[in-house]
């Protein structure tokens, strides 16, 4: 798909960013970095536990059921945030003396999303609780919470998704997006929600003296498990998320992690010591998040929890297993969706405001990444549907949005128009889920598209990719690419640096015959660059090119123990 490309605006640059190097420091101002303390990711400088509000009811209620030596069970969501979220508290309340601590993840097939009244049910008949915390989930649970308390259970809710107009009746909620809740990253992933409460509790426990004859877990311990939560979950990189996902990513390298992170790094093939952000996103996530999707979360909880590396090893096989038969799956329905695209004489030239499609033989698990590779192949909202189950009218659809369309609040605008359409919606501004009657397809499928249509102009519609401008021929090396590197951690709404140019083509590989590796002439030294673009359209490419426009990436790609610079593409025209 042709791309726009725009710089980035640059704003002046503060005089505390001067001594950078000038590359570096025109990247950070151009993402609001204006002091040199934003991205020095110390611990001390993090949001304060205390701002979070309903923080003395959650500690009231955990301290209690320490004291009391109460059955708690965590209950999770099935992705890797709700993974990560629901691993760090069963860790962390175990370490703080706690006897009986479980937990239980809804499985997405049976019973979706969140506290419902019918895992209530299978909480009360199978682990018999007197105490829920609810992790990455909850604050839309109203009618499970209301069966919990009417079992005399008590409940802690810890979320990070947008708040209804009316919150579940509660022991306690802590959500830095309910209303008056002044603790300022609203953009904080369930996991660095739950280790916030964890941190506040070990804190308050330190205080009255619960650690006296028993040792005090160090909280910085569980930050590798924050790290891959918070990157999995693809939040928002504000200065405290960054703090967190920067901390976790030290304790990895240094091998300060557990043992299933090591196991998981290990089956993806991927150097522990090196790792980036994007190794937690795309090879970490994926195969974590592979359990919920196909099986059982658990099993991916399983492997964060174990001690034993042999263990975590057998779990992270397993799940590596489980991706692989995910993205044969997932290659099957792209390509089912892709069909019926063209069927329906949608092309390039020729698109909706938006995608919407549904197939009966789809996979539940799968329908949202499905939606994502639309999205990005054709840049318009996708919303992908499925079948619940064989029996059941209802189908699940899971939704993902463009730049400036807040697809929750679309998603919304239908059912305020069409009462009924939408059985259930949530999620965020870039993903949401929904369930609606089969038969309901059709008109939802237009009602949203409507919606869109009248929302998104064509700039919205109109595929961007903004860059930091050209670098001078002196500054693509390797010493910067190294740099650049190690100046983050990259990432959402803080994404790492994008530069332009264009380059004289020497030579060219095709790599297992959809991958593209250049080799390229450094436009002054005349030496030669290397450049890799990955799942390159074929047809696109003809052997007769001479000189490539590129948007692209510094990379450093080190082979037995020897770096070189490497140029990766995330796009390329041919220059007439």
């Amino acid at each position: 798909m042709t791309k726009l490309i725009k710089q980035r605006p640059i704003p002046p640059i503060s005089d505390s960013l001067q001594h950078l190097h000038p590359v570096l420091a025109r990247v950070y101002a151009a993402r609001g970095i204006q002091h040199p303390q934003q991205v020095q990711h110390q611990l001390k400088t993090l949001a304060r536990p205390e701002q979070l509000l309903g923080m003395p009811q959650a500690l009231a209620l955990l301290t209690q059921a320490l004291q009391q030596q109460q059955r708690i069970l965590i209950v999770g969501d099935f992705d890797a945030d709700g993974a990560t979220s629901t691993s760090v508290v069963v860790l962390a309340l175990r370490a703080m003396g706690a006897n009986s601590v479980d937990y239980l993840v809804p499985n997405r097939f049976k019973f979706g999303y969140g506290l419902t009244p019918e895992i209530v049910e299978v909480a009360l008949n199978e682990k018999n609780p007197q105490l829920i915390i609810t992790v990455d989930n909850g604050i839309s649970s109203r009618e499970g919470v209301e069966r919990a308390k009417q079992a005399g259970v008590k409940v802690l809710i810890t979320d990070h998704h947008l708040t209804g107009k009316q919150l579940p009746d509660a022991d306690a909620i802590i959500n830095p997006n309910q209303a008056n809740c002044p603790f300022p990253s609203k953009s904080i992933a369930g996991v660095g929600v739950a280790f916030y409460v964890m941190a506040a509790l070990c804190t308050h426990l330190k205080s009255i003296g619960w650690f006296n004859n028993r040792p005090m877990p160090r909280m910085s311990d569980f930050l590798d498990i924050v790290a891959l939560g918070t990157v999995a979950d693809v939040v928002a990189l504000d200065d405290n998320n960054r703090i967190l996902v920067a901390q976790g990513l030290e304790r990895i390298r240094a091998g300060q992690c557990r043992e299933g992170i090591k196991a998981l790094l290990a089956v993806a093939k991927r150097e522990r010591e090196t790792i980036q952000a994007e190794d937690l996103a795309f090879a970490v996530a994926p195969r974590l998040n592979a359990a919920g999707r196909l099986d059982d979360m658990s099993h991916g909880i399983e492997c964060l929890l174990a001690d034993s590396p042999i263990l975590a090893q057998q779990y992270a096989q397993e799940l590596d297993d489980l991706n692989i038969e995910r993205r044969s799956i997932e290659g099957d329905m792209q390509q089912q969706a892709l069909a019926t695209m063209q069927q329906l004489n949608f092309n390039e030239e020729n698109l909706p405001p938006a995608i919407v499609l549904f197939d009966a033989s789809w996979h539940q698990g799968v329908i949202g990444i499905v939606a994502g590779r639309l999205k990005e192949k054709f840049h318009r909202p996708s919303i992908v549907f499925a079948p619940v189950d064989e029996q059941s009218d209802l189908i699940k659809g899971s939704a993902r949005s463009i730049q400036g369309i807040h697809i929750r609040d679309a998603i919304e605008l239908v059912t305020v128009r069409h009462a009924g359409l939408v059985s259930y919606f949530g999620g965020h501004a870039m993903a949401a889920g929904m369930t609606i009657p089969r038969a309901n397809f059709q008109a939802f499928q237009q009602a949203f598209s409507q919606v869109i249509a009248e929302q998104a102009t064509e700039e919205h519609l109109t595929a961007t990719i903004l860059t930091d401008g050209e670098l001078a021929a002196q500054d693509i090396n390797l010493e910067l690419a190294q740099l650049l590197r190690h100046s983050g951690p990259w990432g959402q709404a803080f994404p790492e640096p994008i530069f332009e140019g264009e380059f004289e083509l020497r030579d060219f590989t095709v790599l297992k015959e959809k991958h593209l590796k250049w080799l390229l002439k450094h436009p002054v030294t005349g030496e030669d660059l290397e450049a890799i673009a990955f799942n390159v359209d074929m047809r696109q490419w003809s052997a007769q090119t001479q000189k490539l426009f590129l948007a692209y990436r510094l990379d450093v790609n080190t082979f037995r123990n020897k770096s070189r610079l490497q140029l990766k593409v995330d796009y390329w025209r041919v220059v007439e």
